[in-house]
């Protein structure tokens, strides 16, 4: 009786020791490094954009689920809820906040002076404070340029080239976003007059806003439409194309995406490849570089795209020398 006692001791020793080995041997695996992805936007609304990034980070030897996490958190289109998702990542201890938008790196900046930022931004990056210079960004943040917003000159000329009569210019910008929506502002005013145009500006936060705004072009008759660069608004590039067809109001925007989705054109450089670096930068990060030895990079590829169709529709011809400098025209 003492024997079989004996060996049940034992066996049950053996058994715990075989149930808590894999425990142990669980308990003893590396953590994966975490990137934490600060974005105004909503997942259903950029899925490329994020297929984009995570190539970057592959780039760099980083596959999310195999050697990396990532730690998404998603503002849906509430610019003033990223402090508080900033936060959020910041107390989770991430690795490196991955922040591809001027109001998300700006809400990344103010939360933390530790954590490495990447950041995504359309202007200048140093005259928003995210960075002491260009070349030597001397603190937790660096990023991409892809100057979305610095680009307005160039799209009131080429809006005045390919609808000569436009004189009477709308500007739709989203007053939730501040920083673009003052540098677009700044931006095309003196821009518009060099053409001899003049603009309205005009504001939109929401869906029903954007409605608003297009029932007032068609009261007030502006000649053109000129779309600032915004989060919020490349989400709702559907009902922009839907709107300016219904109108056959000619419209001009800052990336390609709205004219594929129906719109007349763009000019800009890719947000895909942007979103791109900030990956790469985020996975060079991970390896051990620090954000202040890391330039920002200025993008140095622009596009300008052009739907012939809505052109036509519009009744506008395609002056030769557009199509020359035209990287694609949508049939």
């Amino acid at each position: 009786m003492q024997f079989n006692q004996l060996k049940r001791r034992e066996f049950i020793t053996l058994l715990g020791g075989a149930v808590a080995w894999p425990l142990t041997a669980q308990a003893q695996q590396p953590a994966l490094p975490v990137v934490g992805m600060l974005n105004p936007q909503s997942p259903a609304s950029i899925p490329w954009l994020i297929d984009a990034f995570r190539a970057g980070l592959a780039e760099t030897g980083y596959v999310e689920g195999q050697n990396v996490a990532i730690e998404y958190r998603w503002s849906e289109d509430r610019f003033d809820r990223l402090p508080e998702l900033a936060a959020d990542l910041v107390r989770r201890k991430v690795s490196v906040i991955a922040a591809p938008a001027v109001s998300a790196g700006l809400a990344a900046k103010a939360t933390t002076s530790a954590i490495p930022i990447v950041f995504g931004v359309g202007e200048d990056p140093v005259k928003l404070g995210l960075v002491a210079s260009l070349a030597r960004p001397d603190g937790n943040a660096t990023g991409i340029n892809f100057f979305v917003a610095e680009l307005a000159a160039k799209r009131f000329g080429l809006l005045r080239e390919l609808v000569p009569q436009a004189v009477r210019v709308a500007v739709l910008i989203n007053p939730a976003n501040a920083t673009n929506a003052s540098t677009t502002l700044s931006a095309a005013e003196p821009a518009a007059r060099a053409f001899g145009m003049q603009v309205q500006s005009y504001n939109a936060s929401s869906i029903a806003e954007i409605d608003a705004a297009f029932a007032a072009f068609a009261r007030e008759g502006p000649h053109a439409l000129f779309v600032a660069p915004d989060p919020f608004f490349l989400t709702r590039r559907v009902q922009f194309a839907a709107l300016a067809a219904r109108l056959a109001l000619p419209s001009v925007f800052s990336v390609r995406q709205y004219v594929d989705a129906g719109g007349l054109m763009s000019y800009g450089t890719s947000l895909t490849d942007a979103y791109r670096q900030v990956g790469v930068y985020a996975g060079r990060i991970l390896k051990g570089a620090k954000p202040a030895e890391l330039p920002v990079v200025q993008s140095t590829k622009f596009e300008l795209v052009i739907n012939a169709q809505i052109a036509r529709m519009l009744g506008l011809a395609i002056p030769a020398s557009l199509l020359a400098l035209a990287d694609e025209v949508i049939e």
